[in-house]
């Protein structure tokens, strides 16, 4: 069964975020085919979208390499998501269904509870799954699909250190389900805004050493998206 190509894509970006391939590293068609056990073909499609997404470029007698973003470009995207996740917010305000309010209350009750027992290794993904169900919530495709492009891009770029008061962030949270549940786009947008200026404080640029050497081959499962 051939192997799409928004697979091959997904697999080379989480490489790319997680440092399996370095900033300015080589993206050959053979390397990566063989590496996910896939035809060229796929692969030359998922360069493309990556190049668009900006975590890949060409480069005149290199061909496709990955992207080595500036500090600005890095800086760029945090204030990007911070306009963008309050937006986010208050549209989720004003279309949210049953379905997401019961999600969000249910993942700021368990990041509460993390919280207070301190159990900072489970927060990060609950904090992940809360943000993705927020940008769901409002109802707007384009705009989930440019905050998750944004949310990749920050992830391959900065380490985010857990948050000094994670009580408070999860009850920050709760704010914002709360003015999500009243129907309140302006408390939404500025519950949100707040939360996003506390996110941005722990974010550091990662350092080029702290990039991890290439892996071994690895193989796609034919469902993978």
């Amino acid at each position: 069964m051939r192997i799409p190509a928004h697979a091959v894509c997904t697999a080379i970006r989480e490489d790319i975020v997680s440092g399996v391939f370095a900033p300015g590293s080589r993206l050959t068609e053979e390397l990566l085919a063989r590496r996910y056990g896939v035809s060229r073909v796929p692969v030359r499609e998922a360069l493309r979208t990556l190049e668009s997404e900006g975590f890949v470029t060409t480069r005149r007698h290199a061909g496709a390499c990955v992207a080595e973003p500036t500090e600005r470009e890095a800086a760029d995207l945090l204030e990007v998501r911070a306009l963008l996740e309050p937006l986010g917010a208050a549209r989720a305000a004003q279309r949210r269904t049953d379905a997401h309010l019961k999600v969000l209350r249910g993942l700021v009750r368990l990041g509460q509870e993390r919280a207070r027992q301190g159990r900072g290794e489970d927060l990060r993904s609950l904090g992940a799954w809360f943000h993705e169900t927020l940008a769901q919530a409002a109802g707007s495709p384009g705009l989930t699909a440019m905050l998750t492009q944004v949310r990749h891009k920050i992830a391959w770029m900065y380490e985010v250190r857990a948050p000094s008061r994670p009580v408070e962030s999860w009850a920050e949270h709760g704010a914002i389900v709360d003015a999500v549940a009243r129907g309140d786009a302006v408390r939404a947008r500025t519950v949100a805004s707040l939360h996003m200026d506390r996110v941005a404080a722990a974010h550091r640029l990662r350092r080029p050493d702290a990039v991890r050497n290439p892996q071994p081959p690895v193989n796609i499962p034919s469902g993978g998206h």
